[in-house]
């Protein structure tokens, strides 16, 4: 029988080594920024990164990713230091993988997409998030399946390797396949639950926190609820949605905490994750949660409005919250922070959106981002109910 846990168990710290290809659709330096992220994921799931290696090709080798040359070298190496785990910064077609493992057998080889399935694994608590990540591990599993069951054999737990069919080999595509199938009817009833349950939370206005993982929205949540939730700084600390009812002048609105999104977010998630997402989609207003010291926060912003567009939530009233600006470098004879926060604001406010700057974490700004936020959400409440208008 197969195993219905698919959580990663390691006991003690694991060694990688990380993988990346320069083509021309990036240049070096955007490649090592997000060989810096794929270095937080593996820090994340409890790895410590040994080597990065980085390999400049047209397009990606449809044998092995790297070329032969490059990966014999990779080989050596992690013979050499006994390193434990391989990650490559991208999808590996399920060739690839095989071919990679039959070069250098006796390793874990990880992409960015399978890390990031192991770290929701690793961190998901309740009974719902546990389904939704077991359906895209198995979604991940399927078209990669007659290689993994020869490395299953020789598994011994960790990172990316919670699998099934462990003591089961002869477990084959049709099982695999009926567990999805009845992963997906468990998601169907979960999903009418929780519609149930929103639908019982009244006609109050919804207010959303979206972004990039570990831009902060936890911290936020806290100091807007007055409530504690978990904050940590590693990435994805928050799987389940939190709802919390906030107060602002007399006016009631719900403050909800999702999921962060990420640079190639594996799409079984997105799928997977659908009734988590559900909050964004049903939500009246998104506080769009933004790390400003972080030296890539552009494209986090796009990825996160790109995410956005693909659920379905890019048409929504939209506020950009920047925060973390307790953080923001100021260079010697540079712009000061205030330059820079000017800057930013001039790039992105527009007339239907505001741009707010703020840290949570030192509660910096946020008596200002309260009354934005209650204007927001008064302005909503008097549409939708313009007799409540006495309330404030």
């Amino acid at each position: 029988m197969l195993e219905k846990k698919l959580i990663s168990t390691a006991q003690e710290p694991e060694t990688c080594v990380l993988i990346g290809l320069v083509t021309g659709r990036e240049s070096r330096d955007e490649v090592q920024e997000h060989l810096e992220e794929l270095a937080f994921l593996a820090t994340t799931a409890d790895a410590n990164n040994q080597r990065t290696f980085v390999q400049s090709l047209d397009r990606p080798d449809t044998r092995t990713f790297v070329g032969s040359g490059k990966l014999q070298e990779i080989k050596e190496y992690v013979e050499e230091h006994e390193i434990d785990i391989l990650i490559f910064d991208d999808e590996l077609t399920p060739t690839q993988l095989r071919n990679i493992e039959r070069e250098i057998p006796e390793h874990k080889i990880l992409d960015r997409p399978n890390l990031i399935l192991d770290i929701f694994a690793q961190r998901a608590r309740t009974a719902h998030a546990k389904t939704q990540v077991e359906l895209a591990q198995y979604q991940y599993l399927l078209p990669r399946l007659t290689n993994m069951w020869t490395h299953l054999q020789k598994q011994k737990g960790g990172i990316g390797m919670k699998g099934p069919g462990e003591k089961e080999i002869e477990t084959d595509r049709r099982i695999i396949r009926d567990r999805i199938s009845h992963l997906k009817k468990e998601l169907k009833a979960i999903d009418r639950q929780m519609a149930t349950q929103r639908g019982n939370r009244g006609a109050l206005v919804r207010v959303a926190l979206v972004g990039y993982t570990n831009a902060g929205k936890s911290t936020l949540m806290t100091r807007m609820s007055k409530s504690e939730v978990f904050a940590e700084n590693k990435l994805f600390a928050t799987l389940d949605t939190t709802v919390r009812k906030v107060v602002l002048h007399n006016l009631p609105f719900l403050l909800s905490d999702t999921v962060g999104f990420i640079r190639k977010l594996p799409h079984q998630l997105i799928e997977s994750f659908k009734s988590t997402l559900d909050e964004t989609r049903e939500s009246d207003l998104l506080l769009h949660v933004v790390d400003i010291s972080h030296p890539q926060f552009e494209e986090h912003i796009a990825v996160v409005e790109s995410t956005l567009a693909e659920i379905g939530s890019d048409d929504k009233p939209a506020m950009i919250v920047f925060n973390k600006i307790d953080q923001i470098t100021v260079e010697p004879f540079g712009p000061t922070q205030e330059d820079q926060m000017a800057g930013i604001r001039e790039r992105f406010e527009r007339n239907d959106r505001h741009v707010i700057f703020i840290s949570a974490k030192d509660k910096v700004g946020m008596d200002e981002m309260r009354e934005i936020v209650f204007e927001a959400v008064k302005e909503i409440h008097v549409k939708r109910y313009p007799y409540h208008n006495f309330l404030y």
